[in-house]
């Protein structure tokens, strides 16, 4: 998984992007908060963050809080990194939509078990977020079966949205996963036998 690191302080951001490496993560690392946000712009960003509070451009807790805005649906892990370390500034920075808080100096092995956290969670974020996406695909075919459809009162023929005609059983298969085996009914043998026996 690729995180994000937001860092101004240049040590602090190579010791942290060297223990993500080392743990077995890939990095985009971003020196200011502008700098970050133009990552977060480009297709295929980093869904776990690493930002420091206060960084010049913008700060940790505003880059969380405008992705949130933007794309609210999205599955983000957000942890804020900063020396301060009251009861306040965790406050603050859950409420701006952050996912968790650590304090400098941190200790290693904690920020490895919260980053191990955000990528669990990340992942079981993606996998219902793409769940949704599943489902909803699924409602909008049923939606579409729902409606008005067009169908020929002779030939029995469906037209579709290209204003093409198709079989019945051709435009049920290309709007839902119906499949068919095709029989004959009582009414059907009935007939097809009366014509046989007329020939």
């Amino acid at each position: 998984m690729n995180i994000l690191i937001a860092e101004d302080d240049t040590p602090s951001r190579l010791m942290l992007q060297s223990l993500l490496v080392k743990w077995g993560y890939s990095v985009t690392s971003a020196k200011d908060g502008d700098e970050a946000w133009n990552y977060l712009c480009e297709p295929g960003h980093p869904h776990l963050l690493i930002l420091d509070w206060k960084m010049p451009g913008i700060e940790g807790p505003e880059l969380v809080k405008r992705l949130r805005e933007r794309e609210p649906e999205k599955p983000y892990y957000a942890i804020i990194i900063t020396s301060r370390s009251n009861k306040d500034s965790a406050s603050s920075a859950l409420n701006s939509g952050a996912d968790d808080f650590i304090g400098k100096p941190f200790d290693n092995d904690e920020l490895r078990a919260r980053v191990a956290v955000g990528y669990r969670m990340n992942c079981l974020q993606n996998a219902l977020y793409e769940h949704i996406q599943d489902l909803s695909q699924a409602l909008n075919r049923v939606k579409r079966l729902e409606g008005i459809i067009p169908i020929c009162m002779y030939c029995k023929k469906i037209r579709d949205d290209q204003n093409s005609w198709n079989q019945l059983e051709q435009y049920i298969s290309d709007h839902s996963e119906a499949m068919f085996s095709h029989g004959i009914c009582p009414d059907c043998i009935e007939k097809q036998t009366t014509i046989i026996q007329q020939l």
